[in-house]
């Protein structure tokens, strides 16, 4: 990372600070969903999924849930539908599913992440974000929101859970 990169962006969550967050969300996740024998997480490949990550490791300890975690890969960069995949088979008709993500933004991501979800039976599937901007374009909300964050459109909201050194929420 460049020193200018460094200086023209602001830590809105520290690490410790994120990790509480996911923590409360996998609280409201398991009081959602206490009746389930289990549910799986599907975390958006980067740091959707190591978001999902860290929350699956949280409910592991806080509940008796059988969690599964399954990584969604596709190009985010395009603008038509991309091929979906998983990283692995998994059964998930009438299954509980929370879609994590870092942040969301217009709902564009999270609308191509329910995806193969549309496709099977399903008994719920929820959102779990970290940070909502709240600048929707699509009809998608998250259920579970660590920080709800006002913005403007030309602003860049980086959640970095990746790297421990730079663990947090930064706005550039």
């Amino acid at each position: 990372m460049t020193e200018n990169s460094t200086v023209s962006r602001r830590q809105i969550l520290s690490a410790h600070q994120t990790g509480q967050k996911i923590r409360r969300i996998a609280f409201e996740i398991y009081e959602q969903n206490f009746e389930e024998k289990g549910i799986i997480i599907a975390g958006i490949a980067g740091e959707g999924f190591a978001f999902a990550k860290r929350l699956t490791a949280a409910l592991t300890e806080i509940s008796p849930l059988d969690i599964q975690l399954i990584e969604l890969r596709f190009d985010k960069n395009i603008h038509q539908q991309s091929p979906i995949l998983f990283d692995r088979e998994l059964n998930i008709e009438n299954k509980v599913v929370i879609v994590a993500d870092d942040v969301l933004n217009t709902g564009r991501t999270l609308a191509f992440a329910l995806e193969p979800f549309l496709k099977v039976p399903m008994k719920k599937v929820q959102v779990a974000v970290i940070v909502d901007r709240s600048h929707h374009k699509f009809p998608i909300h998250a259920h579970y929101v660590g920080y709800s964050l006002s913005t403007t459109l030309t602003e860049h909201v980086e959640v970095v859970l990746s790297r421990e050194e730079e663990e947090g929420v930064y706005l550039k």
